[in-house]
């Protein structure tokens, strides 16, 4: 954070992700042990590195994952199995025991005198030689009925499953402790000459005083060094003074106040729930856990539910946690957006709040984005203000307000205020005659020539500038009153601006922006707009793209527009991403529901949705090749006398015709998941959730058992 508090200009930066600082002064005491273990569920940091994490498909929680079997094998009811085996054994003792009182004759012993002296006769060797073809004979009878009766089956059926022995070779094998591989050790480290740091960071980690952020931190950092080792020595230097506290983040914070969720930061994981083990889902899947990282979330997601349905709780709030946490560890920049009083996490996880007609708040919002081009500063403010306006020509409000916004700068040095801005486009003699003499003196005639153009199109047919005026007032209210302030000064407002700019989002940042939406709606959803417009441009245009860049919207409703559903396409080759929640897809407009469904990659449908929402996602699912199997029951009529009698003392008896099945058996494509069934059949806590990585793999729609803490 810059000692003036602003982000995202060009005169102070906080230090880049993985930077290792230079060790200055004496060496600060210990930090304070970690209050839980890394992963949350109790194991010392030591045993989470050393778990073996394997995946089969973009989701899967990989932290001790085991794989399954990627189809079900055939399986016989075990009441089959068991009725089998016991006829089987029944039919194998009847044989023997015919066989040994003779009532099938003495065939079975011909080998036996065949290959017996006859001078053995009555001695011992004899005996021996009979009890041995006995076995021999009994061997036979076992293996061949135990076949019939599929005996081995039933066994592994009643020990252990068949599935689960054919993938454990695939599980990756645990690190032996203390060995040459054990990552607790750092043998990375180590093996680049830095046996000492080693040993420090081991130390560390074995004492407690190492938690999984500064794990990760330090193992981001070391990436840095291997890239560019010239920095190894200062890398060694301040591991030596700082231990597990170096290469802290700016903020100086090792770990959140408090974590509703659970994380693997080895993974870049969050676990959002369980896959249901039930028919609707893949075999491979079910049962598994299921996990949201920055593979996925960089094809951005969108999730509708309705009010209640847990998105704030289940969702979002993980997520978001999630990226925070990799913040700290040098790894992501974060902004979350929500209306006030939402439960994303104390102020103290965060280091910008934003809130918005707060008098208290310590931060404001910078209208323009850091923006220093009055075009681009136009383009941003026209999609927020007009974009959602039908047969509004976002172009031409752009060109308006560029009219407006370029003579202002370059009379004034900086862009108007939300007053200065209202009364521009009001036409306000006193504020267009001041600006008119500033550009006289200054000799920007170029400039007055578009203030002349913007004065000879007011007015006139298709103008935007009444439209443009009536979305800046929502904003110059007195709530709003200190707001709204630009990066370079040009207000006076005592808030601290800060800037959704390009340079804001190459740093390991954790901002959290509240929007009146309870008194003032409009001017919250101009508000959110005018962040998604900033974001995706503002994250396209990054130089250093190596930290993941993440937006999420507790409420995206009303802030889709043809821009922003084209700039959530440009995302995924930016490494960044965006998380949006609705309440209906009648929130966005009917033209852009299709297009903003095709736009994320991942798609989550919570409990409670309606058949109009339930139609849009099965479209964007489509269909798969089902196999089906159709029973058809016909009677079965005799012919000869004693078979239609015994039908009809049946019939009789059980009050049902004898009947037989007739079975076909055929492929046919259906919808992996029908409108009626996802707004009906979801449970609640439950949603369907189909993923879509950044490499191109994906998860067919999942129903998923969410939850709601680690």
């Amino acid at each position: 954070m810059d000692t003036d508090g602003t982000y995202g200009t060009d005169e102070k930066r906080p230090p880049r992700a993985g930077h290792v600082p230079r060790p200055a002064g004496p060496p600060p005491a210990l930090p304070p042990k970690p209050a839980h273990a890394p992963a949350g569920t109790g194991p010392s940091l030591a045993d989470w590195l050393r778990t073996p994490r394997s995946s089969d498909g973009p989701g899967v929680w990989t932290y001790g994952h085991v794989p399954r079997a990627a189809e079900e094998p055939e399986r016989t009811p075990t009441r089959q199995l068991v009725s089998g085996a016991l006829i089987a054994l029944l039919a194998g003792l009847l044989l023997w025991s015919l066989l040994w009182n003779g009532y099938l004759g003495g065939f079975w012993l011909w080998p036996l005198y065949m290959f017996t002296p006859d001078s053995w006769a009555g001695k011992l060797p004899s005996v021996v030689a009979s009890y041995i073809w006995y076995g021999l004979v009994i061997a036979t009878l076992v293996i061949g009925f135990g076949r019939l009766g599929r005996w081995p089956e039933l066994a592994r059926r009643m020990l252990r499953s068949r599935a689960v022995q054919a993938v454990q070779a695939a599980v990756p094998a645990r690190p032996e402790e203390g060995g040459p591989d054990d990552p607790a050790t750092w043998p990375q480290v180590r093996g680049a000459g830095l046996g000492e740091t080693a040993d420090r960071l081991g130390a560390e980690a074995a004492s407690g005083r190492m938690n999984d952020v500064d794990c990760t931190r330090i193992r981001r950092a070391w990436e840095s060094v291997r890239a560019e080792p010239s920095r190894a020595a200062a890398f060694a230097d301040v591991v030596r003074d700082k231990g597990a506290g170096a290469c802290v983040h700016p903020s100086g914070a090792r770990d959140l106040p408090v974590r509703a969720a659970r994380h693997d930061l080895l993974a870049r994981q969050v676990l959002l729930g369980t896959v249901d083990d039930g028919a609707r889902n893949p075999y491979g899947r079910r049962g598994t856990r299921l996990a949201l990282d920055p593979g996925v979330l960089g094809t951005s997601l969108l999730a509708v539910g309705p009010s209640g349905a847990g998105k704030t709780r289940q969702l979002v709030r993980p997520v978001v946690e999630s990226l925070a946490l990799q913040a700290l560890a040098g790894q992501a920049a974060v902004i979350a957006v929500a209306s006030a009083g939402a439960q994303l996490g104390p102020d103290a996880a965060y280091d910008v709040v934003v809130r918005v007609g707060d008098p208290e708040s310590v931060y404001d919002l910078d209208l323009y984005g850091g923006a220093t081009d009055a075009d681009e500063a136009a383009t941003l403010l026209a999609e927020a203000f007009v974009g959602d306006i039908p047969g509004m020509e976002v172009r031409r409000a752009a060109t308006a307000l560029a009219q407006l916004l370029g003579p202002f700068r370059a009379a004034y040095g900086h862009f108007p205020a939300v007053p200065e801005l209202r009364e521009l486009l009001d036409r306000v003699p006193e504020t267009l005659g001041g600006l008119r003499t500033a550009l006289e003196d200054a000799g920007q005639y170029v400039m007055i020539r578009e203030l002349d153009a913007r004065e000879r199109q007011y007015g006139a047919h298709g103008d935007p500038g009444p439209a443009l005026a009536d979305r800046v007032a929502l904003l110059d209210r007195p709530a709003f009153a200190g707001f709204f302030n630009v990066a370079d000064g040009g207000t006076t407002g005592q808030g601290r601006p800060f800037s959704l700019s390009q340079h804001a989002l190459e740093h390991p940042l954790r901002v959290r922006i509240d929007l009146p939406e309870r008194g003032h709606a409009d001017a919250s959803r101009i508000l959110a707009r005018l962040l998604l417009v900033q974001f995706t441009a503002a994250a396209a245009a990054r130089g250093d793209r190596s930290l993941f860049a993440f937006l999420a919207f507790d409420d995206a409703s009303h802030t889709m527009t043809p821009q922003t559903v084209r700039g959530l396409q440009r995302l995924r080759p930016a490494n960044a991403g965006v998380l949006l929640t609705l309440r209906t897809l009648d929130d966005v407009p009917e033209a852009l529901r299709t297009p903003l469904l095709g736009a994320v990659g991942c798609r989550m449908a919570f409990s409670g949705v309606t058949t109009w929402d339930g139609k849009r996602f099965a479209e964007a699912w489509g269909t798969e090749w089902v196999e089906t199997r159709d029973v058809t029951h016909r009677t079965v009529f005799a012919d000869q006398p004693l078979t239609r009698a015994i039908h009809a003392f049946r019939k009789l008896i059980t009050g049902k015709a004898v009947t037989t099945d007739a079975v076909t058996v055929r492929q046919v494509e259906r919808e992996r998941w029908s409108a009626s069934a996802l707004a009906n059949t979801v449970p609640p806590g439950h949603a369907v959730l189909s993923l879509t990585s950044v490499k191109g793999e994906r998860a067919a729609p999942l129903l998923v058992r969410l939850a709601a803490a680690g």
